[in-house]
C-alpha cells in the first residue's frame, strides 16, 4: 500500500482521554477512532492487525477440533431467564425491547444461546463430544469504560463451548482448549501464563486465566519463575492423544492472579516467585451442568437414561489482544509489532520522492513485497517519515536514499532492536523476499 493513498490519520499529540500506552499509540497511529464512550471504529491499519489476530485464533481453534459457526449479537431475554442470569447479570447487560414488546439483549456472552441450539439438535451421547465456536462482537455496558480497547463496551471475542457426556470427557475438551490457548498466544509472540482465577459471572468449578506479563498490566500476577521458560507444544502436537501430562506440567508450578494469590506461599517460593503486572487475554471455564440442567439440555446416555451434558466455555478477547500486544511491546517512539500480527511486515521509506533513481529502487521493493509492504512515497521530510514509521511499528524498515542508491545500497533496519545493515540492493531484495 502506498502511504500517499492510504487512510492513516496519525496524530502528533496524544488525545487527553488516552490514559494508557496502548490507547495513546492506537489513536496516534491512526488505528482506531472513538465513536462514543468505549466504542471504537477500526480504521484500516487497526483492522489489519485485528484480522491477523483473528486468523491465528481461528487456525488454532480449528486445529483443536472446534467447528466454527456464527451466532447473532441480539439474543432473546427468555433464554437468559431460563438460566437465571437475566436479572443476576446486572447493569452491564444492555437490555432492549423491540416494536412487539419482546425483551431482547445485546449479548455479553453466549452460553444460553449455544445451549438452546445444542438442546434442539443433539439427543444422543453418540453425537458427543462437540466443540463449537464463533468470533463475534459483544457488548457489556461498563459503568466507566476506559483504557481504549482494553476495557471498552463493544469488543470482538472468540468464544467456544464444549459439550460432553461426563466429567472425564469434559476434562479432555478443557485440556484441548488449554493447550490451544498456549499455542495461540505463542504464535502472536506472547508468553501467556495460565493462572488460577475467579470464574466471575460465567460461573464454574475449574478455571484458568491466561495472562501476559507487561509493566503496564492491569492486575498483579504471581508465578514461579520456571514457567517463563516452559516450551509451548509444537506443530507435531496430536490433539487425539492424552494431553493431561502437558496440562499437569503447566499447572504444577504456582501461578495466580491478585484475587487468587495466597500470600502464605511467598516464603516457600522465595526467589523463585515472580511478582509482576499482567493483562488477561483469555479465560477458560468448566462449569458442568450449570446451564444444561436448568435449560433442559439432556441426551440419552449409553444406558438409555437422560443425562445433562457437561459444558465448558472458553474466551479470547480478540480486539483486547491488539491493545495487550502494544502494552507488552512498545518503546518511546511507538509500537513494536511482533511479525505474525504486524499490519505490514516492511515499511519502504523513500527519502527523496522526487528523485527518479530512488523511486525506481523503491518501486522494485514495493512490487516484490506486494501486500507485505507499506511504501512511504510522500513528499515529506525524512524526519517525518522516520517518526511515522516508528510510530506504526512495522517489524522492518527499508530505507532508500540518494546517497545509498548512488553506491548501489539500501539500509535494512529492525524496529525491535534498532539495528540496521547497509547492503546491496539485490542482497536486500533477496533477504526480504526469502
Amino acid at each position: 500500500m502506498r502511504l500517499s493513498e492510504y487512510f492513516l490519520p496519525t496524530l502528533k499529540e496524544t488525545p487527553a482521554e488516552a490514559q494508557i500506552v496502548s490507547h495513546r499509540l492506537m489513536l496516534r497511529a491512526g488505528m482506531i477512532r472513538q465513536a462514543s464512550a468505549g466504542i471504537y471504529s477500526w480504521l484500516p491499519l487497526g483492522f489489519l492487525v485485528l484480522k491477523k489476530i483473528e486468523r491465528i485464533v481461528r487456525e488454532e481453534q480449528d486445529a483443536a477440533g472446534c467447528q466454527e459457526m456464527l451466532m447473532p449479537t441480539i439474543q432473546p431475554a427468555e433464554l437468559w431467564r431460563e438460566s437465571g442470569r437475566y436479572d443476576d447479570y446486572g447493569k452491564e447487560m444492555l437490555r432492549i425491547r423491540d416494536r412487539h414488546e419482546r425483551d431482547l439483549l445485546f449479548g455479553p456472552t453466549n452460553e444460553e444461546l449455544i445451549t438452546e441450539i445444542f438442546r434442539a439438535s443433539v439427543k444422543s451421547y453418540r453425537a458427543l463430544p462437540k466443540l463449537l465456536y464463533h468470533i463475534q462482537w459483544k457488548f457489556r455496558d461498563e459503568v466507566r469504560p476506559r483504557f481504549g480497547v482494553m476495557r471498552g463496551r463493544e469488543f470482538l471475542m472468540k468464544d467456544s463451548y464444549s459439550f460432553d457426556i461426563d466429567f472425564e470427557s469434559a476434562k479432555r475438551s478443557y485440556n484441548k482448549m488449554f493447550i490451544a490457548y498456549l499455542r495461540t498466544f505463542h504464535r502472536m509472540g506472547l508468553k501467556a501464563i495460565p493462572m488460577q482465577a475467579e470464574s466471575g459471572p460465567i460461573g464454574g468449578d475449574m478455571s484458568h486465566e491466561f495472562a501476559i506479563l507487561a509493566e503496564t498490566g492491569e492486575t498483579g500476577v504471581f508465578c514461579h519463575r520456571d514457567l517463563l521458560g516452559f516450551e509451548v507444544p509444537g506443530d507435531d502436537l496430536d490433539y487425539g492423544s492424552d494431553l493431561q501430562p502437558i496440562v499437569d506440567k503447566w499447572t504444577s508450578l504456582y501461578a495466580a492472579t491478585d484475587d487468587k494469590h495466597d500470600t502464605a506461599r511467598e516464603p516457600e517460593l522465595g526467589e523463585a516467585l515472580v511478582k509482576a503486572r499482567g493483562i488477561e487475554v483469555g479465560h477458560i471455564f468448566y462449569f458442568g451442568a450449570k446451564y444444561s440442567k436448568p435449560m433442559g439440555a439432556f441426551v440419552t446416555g449409553p444406558d438409555g437414561a437422560e443425562v445433562a451434558v457437561e459444558m465448558g466455555s472458553y474466551g479470547i478477547g480478540v480486539s483486547r489482544l491488539v491493545g495487550a500486544i502494544i502494552e507488552a511491546s512498545h518503546d518511546e517512539a511507538g509500537i513494536i509489532w511482533p511479525e505474525p500480527v504486524a499490519p505490514f511486515a516492511y515499511g519502504v521509506i523513500n527519502l527523496k520522492a522526487d528523485d527518479p533513481t530512488c523511486t525506481d529502487v523503491c518501486e522494485k521493493f514495493y512490487r516484490a513485497l506486494g501486500s507485505d509492504a507499506l511504501y512511504d512515497d510522500r513528499d515529506e521530510r525524512a524526519g517525518v517519515k522516520f517518526a511515522d514509521m516508528d510510530l506504526v511499528g512495522l517489524p522492518w524498515q527499508i530505507v532508500v536514499g540518494p546517497r545509498g542508491v548512488k553506491n548501489g545500497t539500501v539500509e535494512l533496519k529492525s524496529r525491535k532492536t534498532g539495528e540496521s545493515e547497509e547492503m546491496s540492493i539485490d542482497s536486500a531484495l533477496n533477504r526480504v523476499t526469502g
